[in-house]
């Protein structure tokens, strides 16, 4: 018998009938459920809407963690994306085997950058492929100091200059122009990224160098913007004009992390100047070395 269930002899405040003694009273049949608490029928509908919802924050959580799971994943899809992306759009202007090698060449740059990180202890992302604008990775910092700063920023130029050097021993083999022209260009690229300006890979070295530089990068970075108009220095003038207020700013706000931060040893900066000047006379050198000269007839 359910507990919401009641049986009554009589309805209450009716006198009671006499019945004869040799007999028993027999109860009533019983009366309608009480309108006091929830029906069975209810109960068992709010039950069943709460099993349900239930189930689905189980399966939802299920796959919340499954994607958790192949996050590295993705993130190895997305790069490949990119990879592709790039290599399509590059294609199109100079076909298919120069696309790949450009490639090639980027990723080999950027590789510099993700093994520096790593010898410094940071974890870098897989480098990501812009079309036209070469390609990035993504790291929560740089370094504890500048010097870190600056080893990381030039780890790129010195693996890209040797991969562009390794394209030079790859025509002087085959006597394919093809390899001397991804050669000139992957030292052009590379002496590219060693002006004194942030975001670029000279600016980082200059972190450890001279600070003052920066304003020296960006100043000499305006008439080049005029002289040779494209998207790419637009874009690097712009994003250099507000990473090089941010950091001067911080640097005049002061305070014991920045003075530690740019706090760098004589040695430290001599040798991270000799690097950074060597580099600049190779790619000019390797530039200089398979340059083909154009005729106008």
């Amino acid at each position: 018998m359910e507990t919401n269930t009641q049986w009554w002899s009589a309805p209450p405040g009716a006198p009671q009938p006499q019945s004869e003694p040799s007999q028993p009273h027999e109860p009533e049949p019983p009366l309608a459920h009480s309108r006091s608490g929830p029906r069975p029928q209810q109960q068992s509908g709010i039950r069943g809407k709460l099993s349900a919802a239930g189930a689905a924050i189980v399966a939802l959580l299920a796959k919340f963690k499954a994607v958790l799971l192949l996050l590295p994943k993705l993130k190895l899809f997305a790069s490949t994306g990119t990879i592709l992306v790039s290599l399509a759009a590059y294609a199109l202007l100079w076909g298919w085997p120069f696309a790949a090698g450009f490639i090639a060449l980027l990723f080999v740059h950027e590789m510099g950058h993700v093994i520096a990180l790593r010898r410094e202890g940071i974890r870098a992302s897989a480098p990501m492929f812009i079309p036209f604008m070469g390609a990035v990775i993504a790291s929560r910092s740089l370094g504890n100091n500048a010097v870190a700063e600056a080893r990381v920023g030039l780890a790129g130029p010195i693996l890209g200059s040797i991969g562009a050097a390794a394209c030079v021993l790859v025509w002087h083999a085959t006597g394919n122009e093809l390899w001397r022209a991804l050669a000139f260009t992957g030292f052009f690229l590379n002496l590219f990224n060693l002006l004194p300006v942030v975001p670029l890979d000279g600016g980082r070295a200059m972190a450890a160098i001279s600070p003052w530089m920066w304003l020296v990068g960006f100043a000499a970075l305006i008439p080049l913007a005029f002289i040779f108009p494209n998207p790419i220095i637009l874009l690097i003038l712009v994003f250099a004009g507000f990473e090089t207020y941010k950091r001067w700013k911080l640097r005049r706000a002061g305070g014991a992390d920045q003075q530690a931060y740019y706090r760098v040893r004589p040695l430290d900066r001599a040798l991270v100047a000799g690097v950074y000047l060597s580099l600049i006379a190779l790619l000019v050198v390797g530039m200089h070395a398979t340059l083909v000269a154009r005729t106008i007839s």
